[in-house]
């Protein structure tokens, strides 16, 4: 400071007049013209000790982000916990609460990365789900109003996919379908009511596995087509074998419903040829 106040003779009367001006509310800058000052270092010297006035300190977006990991850590949580929740870096965790106390370890050093690894991976499945959840948004919108062709060819692939089928050696020219798909189904009907086959027409049955709430399958089923459960027929089990590890279990375990159109040949021979159609102009786009 020497060499400052030397150059200076009167660096105690400057003081005071950069001291006052700032108290009146003046910034750094407002005060080097009014002093016609050029040294930064000598402000520095002028200013010691004296606060910013609070209109000249810019909010800072992370002072919410600052104040809830400080919040976090005196309730004991860890800079990894602090990270998942917050989103931010541990550097700047680290800034944060580096005057808070350090929460006393409950698990050891390997049970805890291992608790951290889980919490980063689990936030990583949640934004991975939040991706995937826009994209079928984004798809789901393009697809807009069906038109009855849209809808016939649809219904001819969706039958095609999973309705039973003729064969050479097997003369069957029924058409009977099975899904334990709800939308599938309901897309199914629709796609036999514009072709104007009659509910009169419809026969239903479920196929479920021994073993689950057949009950409330069966009630399942017949709400979201629109009839009585008595009005069903008699549901197939399948056999329960201890050996399988079946995945398909728990109350969202409904079986599959299987609807047969009465007096359905012509109509079977119909879906064959619109598939023959459909396969024949695919087969022109290959070429």
């Amino acid at each position: 400071m020497t060499e400052i106040t030397s150059k200076y003779a009167d660096f105690e009367g400057l003081r005071r007049q950069a001291v006052a001006l700032r108290r009146e509310g003046l910034s750094r800058r407002q005060i080097r013209d009014r002093l016609k000052l050029h040294n930064n270092v000598l402000l520095n010297r002028l200013l010691e000790g004296e606060p910013a006035p609070e209109w000249t300190k810019r909010p800072n977006a992370k002072d919410d982000l600052r104040a809830r990991a400080r919040e976090l850590r005196l309730e004991g949580r860890t800079y990894d916990q602090i990270q998942v929740e917050l989103g931010c870096s541990k550097s700047s965790i680290s800034l944060w609460v580096r005057d808070l106390p350090k929460p006393e370890r409950t698990r050891s050093m390997v049970e805890q990365a291992r608790l951290a690894g889980r919490m980063r991976w689990d936030h990583e499945l949640a934004v991975r789900d939040r991706e995937r959840e826009r994209t079928k948004a984004d798809a789901t919108s393009e697809i807009g109003g069906m038109t009855d062709r849209e809808l016939l060819l649809t219904g001819v692939a969706l039958y095609w996919a999973e309705g039973a089928k003729d064969k050479p050696y097997a003369r069957r020219e029924n058409v009977m379908f099975i899904n334990s798909d709800p939308n599938v189904i309901q897309v199914y009907r629709a796609w036999l009511f514009q072709l104007g086959i009659t509910p009169d027409r419809l026969t239903y049955r479920v196929m479920i596995h021994e073993s689950a709430d057949i009950g409330a399958a069966e009630r399942y089923w017949a709400e979201l087509v629109g009839i009585a459960a008595t009005s069903l027929q008699k549901t197939t089990l399948k056999k329960h074998n201890p050996k399988t590890v079946r995945k398909n279990t728990g109350d969202d375990y409904r079986g599959c419903l299987v609807i047969r159109v009465s007096k359905g040949a012509e109509l079977y021979r119909r879906i064959e040829g619109w598939w023959r159609g459909i396969a024949d102009q695919a087969q022109l786009r290959l070429r």
